[in-house]
């Protein structure tokens, strides 16, 4: 036990994190912090979480929940939406252990797409205009009348890749062959044709009990993997926090129009949802518009949000998990946060393993550098995956966060590397307020 400066105790606890990228390095981290911690574990983790590291993978939900009974944990966090859609949140409460994310039927807010659009439906959320097929050859005959542009979408978990926005019929007819044709497994069984969307993107994250929300500061992510918005769709290439495009009033606006809606809905449907409810929106002229919704925190969006997050993430989870969350008031820090994702060459396509990489001595008070797709062997570090590090940095200002983060980049031995040169660019435009 330990006593606050108001005199209360607080019982130390055990944290078990699952997952292995960029975000649950991120998410260590600030539970790292957290003065409620007694001992963080994470399975099975990545260079950067060595001291805490486990090695059970993510999706052997058996193996972590045996694991947690032997260790005596006291809550579990949930990264990756994988586990969560095979249903580790049901496995751990049948256990009789604490866990934060939402159970298998509320996964499929972001397992299916389609489960998604009849919530979307019901709850009346604005979104674009859709229809879902399962025979190619009728969805070419819809896209053939609907003409260009257009989104498609695969149906399932096709981390974060099973989207392809059409500008042309030609590339629409062939989106269809290459979502349903094997590529992406049972996730490409189902298609869905969407309304093309005008506007900016941006991601609002939120904590929830079930009942009541908290949004976590807005992030804007960048998808494709070259400059200029340009190349294959990856999981994301980079992030900064906020967009200079958001204000108080069109989060009020999301939050009373498409979160509690969603919520009072899943509800309704007998699939109350606790954990995270990240919404995906696009801002059009009419207003903010709901692309998709993913039911845990994002990669790399939280990379800036936790160095952004001023409150003790611990004691927030604790209290989503106890249907508590009304009695918190989150904190966050007044600045700018950017991360750019250095990734390995390649990457969305094939790419090599086993590349060296070198970190600098020091990276500054104001930045981290996430690790991702990252392994020590024979006592050094290398690259494991196709996103490898997510380099994060603060500043007063847009500008300044960019500056140090590429900065740090620079800094990097990581030769190979492959990064975008123009994460934030889109809030240094003349109607930001951050430059």
């Amino acid at each position: 036990m330990i006593t606050l400066e108001r005199g209360e105790p607080v019982k130390k606890r055990r944290v078990l994190v699952v997952g292995s990228g960029g975000r649950e390095h991120a998410l260590a981290w600030k539970l790292s912090q957290s003065p409620e911690l007694e001992r963080l574990f994470v399975a099975p983790g990545n260079a950067g979480t060595e001291p805490w590291n486990v090695p059970i993978p993510a999706q052997d939900i058996a193996a972590l929940v045996q694991f947690a009974l032997q260790e005596a944990i006291d809550l579990t966090l949930v990264g990756p939406e994988d586990p969560l859609s095979l249903g580790i949140v049901d496995a751990f409460q049948e256990a009789g252990l604490r866990i934060f994310g939402p159970t298998k039927a509320a996964a499929q807010l972001e397992g299916s797409k389609a489960f998604a659009k009849t919530i979307m439906e019901n709850a009346n959320i604005p979104t674009a205009a859709c229809e879902v097929f399962e025979d190619p050859q009728q969805a070419k005959t819809y896209i053939r009348t609907l003409g260009a542009p257009c989104v498609l979408k695969a149906d399932g978990l096709a981390a974060g890749k099973g989207v392809i926005v059409a500008l042309d019929l030609e590339t629409a007819l062939q989106g269809v062959d290459e979502i349903m044709d094997g590529n992406f497994g049972a996730a490409g069984k189902k298609l869905l044709v969407e309304e093309f969307l005008e506007g900016q993107e941006v991601s609002l994250l939120c904590f929830t009990d079930g009942v009541t929300a908290r949004p976590m500061v807005p992030v804007q992510d960048h998808k494709r993997a070259l400059d200029g918005d340009k190349g294959l769709n990856t999981g994301g290439m980079g992030t900064y926090s906020p967009p200079p495009i958001w204000n108080a009033e069109l989060e009020e606006r999301v939050m009373g129009d498409l979160v509690n809606p969603t919520l009072k809905v899943m509800s309704e449907h007998g699939t109350p949802f606790q954990g995270v409810l990240f919404m995906g929106l696009m801002l059009t002229k009419e207003g903010p518009k709901l692309l998709e919704y993913n039911v845990r925190f994002g990669d790399p969006e939280t990379q800036v949000v936790m160095k952004r997050l001023d409150s003790d993430l611990l004691s927030v989870l604790w209290a989503c998990t106890e249907g508590r969350l009304s009695e918190i008031k989150l904190a966050w820090k007044d600045e700018v946060a950017v991360c750019v994702v250095m990734a390995a060459p390649g990457y969305p396509s094939a790419y090599p393993k086993g590349l060296p990489i070198r970190l600098p001595e020091t990276v500054g008070e104001d930045a981290v550098i996430f690790h991702a797709g990252t392994q020590i062997k024979n006592g050094s570090l290398e690259s494991s995956g196709g996103r490898v590090l997510g380099v994060t940095a603060a500043g007063e200002t847009l500008r300044q966060a960019r500056e140090k983060a590429y900065a740090l980049v620079e800094a990097v031995g990581f030769p190979e590397a492959h990064f975008r040169r123009d994460i934030g660019l889109k809030g240094l435009e003349p109607k930001s307020v951050n430059n």
